[in-house]
């Protein structure tokens, strides 16, 4: 028979990436992620599967950003026990990532718990706990960019570089098919971009039938990172000569520390004053700086030369790093000029809404949005400019400027999409788009088929599709 793919997450959405390859009643999954977005709809999605889980015999993640690896607990909470293929790199910031995401399912549970107990509904259970996120690192198998491994009987894989983040990689997939040739699956994860700090540039994607291909920005063009210097910059002066503070929601694990590498860099280069902090609020994104420091292998040549010239490229003059939630409380009664990057960088949890609800209302204040925010998502409704958003179930007034930094994305905008994908014309029976919404989607299809590619197919959710073999 012949084998199949099945796609179940990130079908005509951003989040919650899932996609299933079936071969000879077996199974493997490419990522695992969790869905974000409104509550019910995320909540129910994250509790579903493609297929029992006991029956998923292996999972290859692309990277570790919490929406391609966060359902990996709840996977192996109901039955998953094989192994879960990354880069070193993956593993180690998905193990972190990992763990901050069963504390605030567990937190997120005994909030709801106590408004449903006095309503007398029945509790609900957190998603996983730290138990399950122990139980799934265990299974966590390490493999280096571009060696081929042995996934199940009949089907290998081997990563290469995507440049999107630390550890990230592109998925080979070659399937056995005996006399009739190999057919060959290209799973591009998230693809960054040249020129991004700190990362090294995208590797050349490699020969396949079928290319399964991320759309984040497949119809936006975005600045290119090093255009980001001098307006980050000028963001900075602005708010701090204002007397006001710079909210950053980032991601805490790649874009936080990308802004901490150029604001060090800003300093050194006498582009901002030495004399206003910069202020790192996030557990998380201490523990992921950390594992960046244990993976210098993954630095571009310009992040190594600056690393060995300050003797730590991500800690520089003036900056602190806060854990403890007592010291971000206090953040809120300091009055001076000051930088904060807190997570989570889509707006939704964590601490970055107890800044937005101490901020937002302040006119001296600058908010700076510097990555994708999801539809429905607090941080859209931010981009948005609407003139009331809701925190913690209050509304508040936007009076805070709101500045967006498209150069700062790690996901390749539609040129250059179509400039990775460009050499597999001819070659690749059949394109799917997955990963974006459905006007980017339908934006990158049509200039995909404009570039040459014959059969650009925009799965939905739970569509599953024959893979007939490699090309003649």
């Amino acid at each position: 028979m012949p084998a199949k793919l099945r796609f179940h997450g990130a079908a005509r959405e951003v989040t919650g990436s899932m996609h299933l390859i079936e071969l000879n009643g077996r199974s493997v999954a490419l990522d695992c992620g969790l869905n974000q977005g409104r509550r019910a709809e995320a909540n129910a999605k994250n509790k579903s599967f493609p297929r029992d889980p006991a029956k998923i015999d292996a999972v290859i993640l692309s990277h570790a950003h919490i929406d391609h690896c966060g359902k990996l607990p709840r996977l192996v909470k109901e039955g998953f026990s094989g192994p879960v293929y990354g880069t070193p790199a993956t593993c180690d910031l998905a193990a972190v990532l990992l763990d901050d995401s069963a504390k605030i399912q567990v937190e997120d549970a005994e909030y709801w718990n106590k408004k449903r107990v006095k309503r007398g509904d029945d509790p609900i259970e957190p998603l996983y706990t730290h138990e399950d996120v122990e139980a799934t690192v265990r299974l966590f198998r390490k493999r280096d960019l571009n060696m081929e491994f042995e996934v199940i009987p009949g089907l290998r894989a081997s990563l290469h570089e995507a440049g999107h983040m630390l550890g990230s990689s592109t998925v080979s997939v070659t399937i056995d098919n005996g006399t009739a040739g190999p057919t060959r699956i290209v799973y591009t994860g998230d693809i960054g971009r040249r020129g991004l700090d700190i990362l090294r540039d995208p590797a050349p994607l490699p020969p396949c039938d079928y290319l399964i291909c991320e759309s984040t920005y497949g119809g936006r063009d975005t600045s290119p990172p090093e255009d980001m210097t001098d307006e980050f910059a000028e963001i900075i002066n602005d708010t701090m000569q204002r007397g006001g503070k710079l909210i950053i929601p980032a991601f805490a694990v790649g874009r936080t520390q990308v802004l901490v590498y150029k604001y060090h860099v800003m300093l050194l280069e006498g582009k901002i004053p030495h004399h206003y902090p910069l202020i790192v609020d996030s557990p998380l994104a201490l523990r992921a700086t950390e594992v960046f420091k244990n993976h210098p292998e993954v630095f571009d040549r310009e992040a190594s030369a600056f690393n060995s010239l300050t003797g730590d490229m991500l800690r520089c003059k003036h900056d602190e790093y806060i854990e403890d939630v007592e010291q971000s409380k206090a953040l809120h009664k300091r009055n001076e000029p000051m930088v904060i990057l807190s997570t989570s960088g889509m707006c939704e949890v964590g601490r970055i809404l107890h800044h937005l609800k101490n901020n937002v209302e302040n006119y001296k204040n600058t908010i700076l949005i510097v990555g994708y925010q999801a539809a429905h998502t607090l941080g859209r409704r931010i981009v948005e400019k609407q003139k009331q958003i809701k925190i913690f179930g209050e509304m508040y007034d936007l009076k805070a400027r709101v500045k967006v930094l498209t150069g700062f994305s790690a996901h390749a905008n539609a040129a250059e999409l179509i400039e990775a994908t460009q050499p597999l014309v001819g070659h690749v029976k059949k394109v799917f788009l997955i990963h974006g919404e459905v006007d980017q989607q339908d934006a990158l299809a049509a200039r995909m088929r404009e570039a040459g590619f014959k059969d650009v197919v925009i799965p939905e959710a739970n569509q599953s599709f024959e893979l007939n073999g490699a090309n003649p």
